[in-house]
């Protein structure tokens, strides 16, 4: 994410416990009311952390483990043995000192810092929401073929969606899972598409299959409906078009009600997806509370190697994992970065990292897809982290519209996207530009339904639109580079292989 040196933090601004890789913060902000405190936080002491223990996988947690849990005053709430992930709530706060001293457990770690349930309310980035009169205004300009709000897609025809769509809009046999904020399935442009059996709440760590549970609340971000409406929003004459419009998506809610992505969520929407037949993974957010989780601390090595292996089953069970690359311009090649927003439940401080050891979760793990975005002139966005060897490809992620000024009709340079309740509205980041690869990576597995996810991921790269890179790149003209690409036209650490490309994806 940046040099060797620190460097400025751009306009993009996470709020605290906001861990998406998304909304700028050029958007508007309103503020958030407190959510329901029941709605996914497990029964727990006022006190309690919520902690994972790492055990050898396979074969279910051992005996003498389980009894040194209870002993040391831990309440297990899920186990996934079969990848050796053990989830836990206790409140003495040397329970995972005492817990890895224990024979068989290879590491164990908090996954917050805040008690159980977390009551904190925040600020969340929302969308600018597309008015009547600017949707009456798209309805009457659209071309013949074209959904009503669909000439307000640049990013589509960015990735040749629209010439894609003119030969396949995906197979309904292959799913993308959303695993986010929730999804709201009763759009009209994401309805036609549901996967209700591969859809589920994961808040607490564990499965939730009560309906609706994977629908956003009413005080909660509107994030992952908008990433599905970008994924697979139906060609039915309603709204806007997905990528992939063909294809069904599913919602995997991991975000509680003050939106922390926590690892034993992350870790169980991952399992789920494995055990339900996804075919892709969108993830655009980090595993909260650290940005980047160091190896060298024992709490976070535990996270990492959580979420390593929940990311590496749902792999090998078929699944494709693509995740957001971050929006701070950091360079995530450089020697060091400065984190200064973890632990971001906690107090936050400045903390120099080495990116290659302290690893944003799930973006750099090994087998996953990492997405750097673009803005309406096919630049890397002006938020967008990059990293020569780091960042796989790129996509339409949107920036300010006075940077990157979209072609007419189009009138943003934000994503257009599906908001709960039936809405439609502009936002931008990574997480804009992540499912605009997930939906090609659908398309793939759409036309070579028997493909591995390594000849999925192969194919994504092979048929992505080599660009070189952007020299001198200073996006906002004041004279100054505002980051630094290395590397060749079809390797670099702007844009990885390229742009992705729907067209090849349904065509070769």
């Amino acid at each position: 994410m940046t040099a060797s040196h620190p460097r400025h933090r751009r306009a993009l601004v996470v709020p605290a416990g906001m861990a998406l890789a998304t909304a700028l913060a050029f958007l508007p902000n309103t503020a958030a009311t407190a959510a329901p405190a029941d709605q996914g936080a497990a029964s727990a002491d006022a006190a309690s952390l919520s902690y994972v223990v790492n055990v050898q996988g396979g074969h279910g947690a051992p005996a003498h483990v389980k009894k040194a849990i209870a002993k040391a005053g831990g309440t297990i709430v899920t186990s996934y043995e079969r990848i050796g992930v053990i989830v836990v709530h206790a409140s003495d706060a040397d329970f995972a000192k005492t817990i890895r001293k224990v024979p068989g457990v290879q590491s164990a770690g908090a996954t917050r810092n805040a008690p159980l349930p977390s009551a904190a309310t925040t600020d969340l980035g929302s969308p600018k929401v597309l008015s009547a009169a600017e949707v009456a205004e798209a309805t009457a300009e659209a071309a013949a073929g074209q959904d009503p709000l669909e000439n307000l897609q640049w990013d589509l025809a960015a990735i040749k969606a629209d010439k894609a769509h003119e030969k396949s809009l995906g197979s309904p046999k292959v799913t993308v899972a959303v695993i986010d904020t929730g999804v709201d399935d009763t759009h009209p442009d994401i309805a036609p598409n549901f996967d209700r059996a591969a859809s589920v709440n994961c808040v607490a760590g564990k499965p939730d299959t009560s309906e609706g549970a994977w629908r956003p609340g009413a005080a909660e971000s509107p994030h992952g409906t908008h990433v599905a409406g970008e994924i697979a929003a139906a060609k039915n004459g309603v709204g806007m078009t997905g990528v992939a419009p063909g294809v069904k998506v599913s919602g995997i809610k991991v975000s509680n009600p003050d939106g922390y992505f926590y690892t034993e969520a992350v870790v169980c929407g991952f399992m789920w997806a494995a055990e339900h037949g996804v075919d892709v993974t969108n993830n655009s957010y980090y595993t909260d509370p650290w940005y980047f989780n160091c190896t060298n601390d024992p709490d976070q090595k535990a996270l990492v190697e959580a979420v390593s292996r929940a990311t590496r089953y749902a792999e090998r069970k078929g699944a494709v994992n693509v995740a957001a690359a971050g929006n701070e311009n950091y360079d995530l090649a450089s020697d060091s970065i400065t984190d200064p927003s973890s632990p971001n439940d906690g107090t936050p401080s400045d903390r120099e990292i080495d990116p290659s050891k302290c690893l944003d979760i799930p973006t750099q793990l090994p087998g996953v897809v990492t997405v750097a975005s673009t803005g309406a002139k096919g630049l890397k966005s002006s938020f967008s982290n990059y990293g020569r060897g780091i960042i796989d490809i790129a996509a339409p992620g949107g920036d300010s519209t006075a940077l990157q000024t979209p072609a007419p009709p189009a009138t943003s340079g934000l994503i257009l996207g599906t908001l709960p309740g039936g809405g439609y509205g502009y936002m931008a980041g990574t997480s804009m530009a992540s499912p605009h690869v997930a939906g090609v990576a659908a398309l793939i597995k759409s036309k070579h339904p028997y493909a591995p996810p390594a000849l999925v991921k192969a194919l994504l790269y092979a048929q992505a639109d080599a660009t070189a890179c952007t020299k001198p790149y200073d996006i906002d003209n004041d004279g100054k580079a505002d980051a630094v690409c290395e590397g060749p036209k079809n390797r670099n650490g702007f844009y990885g292989w390229g742009m992705a490309d729907a067209l090849d994806a349904v065509t070769r």
